[in-house]
């Protein structure tokens, strides 16, 4: 996977560890694999707060790709146009992530709802490709109690003593 995921352990109990967002990242070698020759690299980064109150660091990367039917070999995109970009994913970016908890982030993260919404929108100023949220950190959270770890958790935690069923064989 080319994401990684970190976070402290908040609770810990026989076979389960209960975790909280603490950030996310690209892997080394796949920012490296998206950089290439001809094109303009353009991110951004924004600081955002969710709906229940954390503060994130969000950090988004797009490439510019050759128009169809272009003949030129490259595809850089003016300062002007860069600008206009960066502004369009930072108002993408903040509406997205302010009307919706940290746990719905995550998965639009996951998803890649935002850097697909970014390509669509952006491509009117110039055609962009690879727009990803590559980085995620949280900068300030509200405390966490252990009851609302456990509601967080309740539908990923499977009983410890479930066993299986025996399958008849033919």
């Amino acid at each position: 996977s080319a994401r990684v995921s970190s976070g402290p352990w908040l609770s810990l109990s026989c076979r389960t560890c209960l975790t909280s967002f603490y950030g996310m990242d690209f892997t080394t070698d796949k920012l490296r694999s998206l950089v290439r020759k001809w094109q303009s690299l353009i991110d951004c980064k924004v600081e955002v707060k969710t709906t229940d109150g954390h503060i994130v660091r969000i950090f988004c990367v797009g490439f510019t790709k050759r128009r169809p039917n272009q003949i030129k070999k490259f595809a850089y995109a003016k300062s002007s146009q860069v600008r206009a970009i960066r502004k369009k994913m930072t108002d993408i970016i903040t509406s997205h992530a302010s009307k919706c908890d940290i746990q719905q982030l995550v998965s639009k993260f996951v998803h890649e709802i935002m850097g697909k919404e970014i390509e669509k929108s952006c491509n009117s100023i110039y055609p962009l490709q690879n727009v990803y949220i590559y980085r995620a950190k949280i900068l300030k959270a509200p405390k966490m109690e252990q009851s609302k770890l456990m509601e967080l958790h309740s539908a990923d935690v499977t009983p410890v003593d479930e066993q299986g069923k025996k399958v008849a064989t033919a």
